[in-house]
């Protein structure tokens, strides 16, 4: 092969959206092989390979969702595999392999920052890498925080030394929202944090470990900048106003709904009714962690709570769905529509055409993606089609709630669901441009014709 069709082929095979998913899957394929080792599971019988399969791709997508129960069968090595794969998955590998070239003052390539800026869901390269940088003193700072915290009310429950290591782990999985909790050798199988649903202290924690590390790293650095430049970007004033909403909004319903029933809320004070509700529309849109059970909810919140974690977090944050800012666009646009303007319009700013075509987009490859694995699901498993969609949603949203069904899976069932894992970490968009030719341009364009919608 001569030098001009090779590098041809380097062209093909290395750009920014290809090498997202390859770096992933290499990713992935490490923590399984680890995950299958004897040595990390506590009984020193190594996991089988779809399982080893199934938690690694969980941990690095930052789903949550699991197949077993890490608190019980994986050993410490085990844990220490899932905990370095959520941060991985969290801050992107992209931005892991950032820190180390800079840890060693290797100049960033054009290339490289390409690959940055599609892995952030960037506008531009400029400053692409000055973020990078942003982005790694923000998530180690606030992830001590949140495991000094949390290790002072888990010293209260256990010997200091498991505290901190317990602090450090569920705050490194409350903020890259993977929500995988170890609780599970003291408090039974699965629990999560529903020991703590009386306790303000670790729900607030909690709520504020998932908000952050679901607004967006792009956010984060423009709040902390805000005190210096007195403004905001476009992106996180949407980003925080429909956050905001959502989770409000999300809370009031969740409340009523969920107000007298028995198994949930109803014996819980007026205080702790409103935590609950509030720490359960925060983690729905991609945080995995909960203090109340997901399978006694009521049908209609666990309907609500599929669309909530549809929504999901926003772009270039540890978070999955359709993000915030493509459903804040789709309700620009119907608005628009149905007033009879021309313009998507956010703090006096127009949204262009291009902007609004591909958030219709992505919502329509993901909704479609969500169907068609529910329709597998629902042939490979007996289960209510609720509890179905509830699970491929959750996957796909990266959320890592579950109604039960994940435990039981059959091995047809886990690899939908982790292939499911896999598109929703790296979002539709970002494989159909992996896996498409380089666009060419058209030189003609067809005559405009009309169609009746409606």
């Amino acid at each position: 092969m001569n030098l001009s069709k090779r590098n041809k082929v380097y062209r093909f095979l290395l750009t920014p959206p290809k090498i997202l998913v390859i770096g992933f899957a290499i990713i992935i394929l490490i923590g399984t092989i680890l995950l299958a080792l004897p040595i990390a599971s506590s009984t020193g019988l190594p996991l089988s390979f779809m399982n080893a399969l199934f938690m690694a791709t969980s941990a690095t997508c930052v789903t949550g969702l699991a197949v077993i129960d890490p608190g019980t069968e994986l050993s410490t090595f085990g844990e220490l595999v899932i905990l370095s794969l959520c941060q991985i998955g969290g801050l992107g590998f992209t931005t892991m392999a950032t820190l180390i070239a800079l840890v060693f003052n290797k100049r960033i390539s054009v290339k490289e920052r390409l690959i940055l800026q599609q892995a952030m869901n960037h506008g531009s390269m400029e400053g692409i890498v000055r973020l990078m940088r942003k982005v790694i003193f923000y998530s180690l700072t606030i992830e001590l925080v949140g495991a000094f915290l949390l290790s002072i009310r888990f010293s209260l429950d256990m010997p200091v030394g498991q505290a901190m290591y317990y602090g450090l782990f569920h705050s490194v999985s409350s903020f890259t929202n993977v929500g995988l909790d170890i609780f599970g050798s003291m408090h039974g199988p699965f629990s999560s944090f529903n020991q703590y649903v009386n306790d303000p202290y670790v729900s607030i924690v909690i709520m504020l470990l998932i908000f952050l590390g679901g607004i967006g790293f792009i956010v984060i650095s423009d709040l902390l900048g805000f005190r210096k430049s007195r403004k905001l970007s476009l992106h996180s004033k949407v980003v925080l106003s429909v956050s905001l909403a959502l989770v409000v909004i999300g809370s009031i319903i969740i409340f009523i709904f969920e107000y007298s029933n028995e198994h949930t809320l109803q014996g819980l004070n007026p205080t702790d009714k409103i935590m609950a509700s509030t720490l359960q529309s925060v983690t729905t849109r991609s945080g995995g962690i909960t203090t109340l059970d997901i399978p006694m909810l009521r049908q209609s919140t666990q309907f609500f709570m599929i669309i909530w974690m549809f929504i999901g977090a926003a772009p270039g944050s540890t978070g999955g769905g359709i993000k915030v800012t493509t459903f804040a666009i789709l309700i620009g646009a119907m608005y628009t529509m149905a007033r009879g303007k021309d313009d998507v319009v956010f703090f006096r700013n127009r949204i262009s055409k291009e902007v609004v075509y591909k958030a219709i987009t992505l919502t329509l490859l993901s909704f479609l993606l969500v169907i068609a694995f529910t329709m597998v699901l629902s042939v490979t498993e007996d289960r209510q089609f609720l509890t179905i969609l509830f699970e491929a949603t959750s996957a796909f949203g990266t959320t890592g709630l579950s109604m039960g069904l994940t435990q039981e899976l059959s091995t047809v069932g886990k690899i939908a669901i982790t292939f499911l894992m896999f598109l929703g970490r790296l979002g539709p968009l970002t494989l159909a441009y992996a896996l498409s030719p380089k666009p060419q341009k058209e030189s003609f364009r067809y005559p405009e014709g009309k169609i009746t919608i409606g």
